[in-house]
């Protein structure tokens, strides 16, 4: 569990398109083994520590010729922002994904200073 120290905390959200590879035949959708797709995030305001950062596929397109196979992580997650990596391997055929993401933490304040 993360205990938050501040009083000021912040919510930051978004959704990113990470690819539409049907468009013009690109690597998720005709590849094979092992691909992975990054889009980088910068925060709106930057928190004051590395916030808690939580990512969903709210839109998939994918072949049904193939099985389904799909992983999507935060990663490299500072105070001013995150990467989303979303993988898939083997056979699988991705058309297209969006990934929904919300980052929670503390943000800097007036009241937040240290003597030493």
């Amino acid at each position: 569990m993360r205990k938050l120290n501040s009083g000021v905390v912040g919510i930051d959200h978004g959704e990113v398109v990470m690819f539409s590879d049907f468009e013009d035949d690109g690597q998720m959708w005709r590849g094979d083994g092992p691909r992975n797709s990054l889009a980088a995030v910068t925060f709106a305001t930057s928190f004051m520590t590395p916030p808690h950062v939580q990512v969903s596929i709210s839109m998939w397109d994918i072949s049904n010729n193939t099985n389904n196979r799909a992983d999507v992580q935060a990663e490299a997650i500072t105070a001013a922002g995150f990467n989303i990596v979303f993988r898939t391997w083997n056979d699988t055929k991705v058309a297209r994904i969006r990934v929904a993401w919300t980052a929670i933490g503390e943000l800097p304040h007036d009241d937040a200073w240290e003597l030493y």
